[in-house]
């Protein structure tokens, strides 16, 4: 009996070891998987503000959390069973999957950066759609939860192509804790980013000199800090769907592209110290430079298509759910009113 017992307790012991070491795998994999998905969590969190611009202030919080609970959803019940069953059963498929939301980042990272030069503004021109009534409000929240359904398939397919070689059971593990956490960081960062100016006001209207000029400096600040967000934004786009299409071609077997930056990286990985960040930066701004190329072609190809067709957007035309621009900034006056 007591042996049976102490069989037991070494069963327990040794379930208790593997399910500590899956802990640690899920933390690694989950950390491996979130970081490569930076660039795309970058530019939600860039992209979710421009969508309460113009709403009442206290209508933003409430917006936000709807759109939480959307992406929430689309990453756990529909993205992450879509993707086990894919990796299960038809994996050579991913790559393909990774490759088509790389383009599809080099093509909006592209699409900001043609407007940003030929000073294109018809979207910051439009009316907030939040301004016309509840039914415009949830057509404005349900756009803002089919974009990130688009960039949360690709941060899932990253977060899933850096652990492919984990079981299946870890692998859902770890989707399920980069689904989680990145949400939860995004859209913190979203609430914190449109709520930044309120708490300003909020500040600026105390007793305390110090409280005043801290105040002050968020309101006028915020506009800039919208601004370099979008602009870091697009940059990381580029950056992470060139790197995709540069990763993706060596894999198929057309190696001259990524040879070519691994030309340029290899007189820096000698130099003392600086060499690893060098290479990095030289990997980077290629992979930004290539995803902007791969961007334009895809845009040279795609907008004119999209204007012949009857569903395709006319110049001038925008749907409810268009985005407007970075929200103008609050100032101390609006709260004497």
């Amino acid at each position: 009996m007591s042996g049976g017992l102490v069989a037991l307790l070494d069963d327990v012991a040794a379930l208790a070891r593997i399910a500590a070491a899956s802990v640690d795998d899920v933390a690694a994999g989950a950390a491996k998987a979130g970081a490569k998905a930076a660039g795309v969590v970058i530019d939600d969190a860039a992209v979710t503000p421009q969508y309460v611009s113009g709403a009442d202030p206290s209508r933003e919080l409430p917006m936000i959390k709807r759109i939480f609970w959307g992406s929430l959803r689309n990453k756990l019940l529909i993205i992450l069973p879509a993707l086990l069953l894919i990796s299960a059963f038809i994996p050579a498929v991913i790559p393909f999957i990774l490759m088509a939301g790389g383009t599809y980042l080099c093509y909006e990272g592209a699409e900001k950066v043609w407007h940003k030069f030929r000073g294109h503004h018809e979207a910051e021109e439009a009316a907030p759609a939040v301004d016309r009534g509840p039914e415009a409000e949830a057509k404005v929240t349900k756009g803002a939860i089919t974009t990130d359904f688009i960039l949360s398939c690709e941060i899932m397919v990253i977060s899933m192509n850096e652990v492919a070689n984990e079981s299946l059971l870890v692998r859902a593990l770890i989707l399920v804790v980069v689904a989680v956490l990145i949400t939860v960081l995004v859209y913190g960062a979203v609430a914190l980013i449109v709520k930044m100016d309120d708490i300003g006001l909020h500040l600026a209207a105390k007793d305390s000199a110090g409280s005043q000029r801290v105040g002050e400096l968020l309101v006028k600040g915020m506009p800039a800090v919208l601004a370099a967000i979008t602009l870091i934004g697009t940059i990381a786009m580029l950056w992470v769907g060139g790197h995709i299409m540069l990763q993706g071609a060596y894999d198929l077997g057309w190696h001259m592209p990524y040879d070519v930056v691994h030309v340029l990286e290899a007189p820096l990985a000698g130099i003392p110290v600086a060499g690893g960040f060098l290479v990095w930066l030289v990997n980077t701004l290629s992979s930004a430079v290539l995803g902007l190329i791969w961007g334009l072609l895809v845009m040279a190809i795609v907008q004119p298509l999209l204007k012949a067709l009857p569903f395709g957007n006319k110049k001038g035309e925008h749907e409810e759910g268009d985005v407007a621009g970075p929200p103008p900034a609050k100032h101390s006056s609006d709260s004497a009113s």
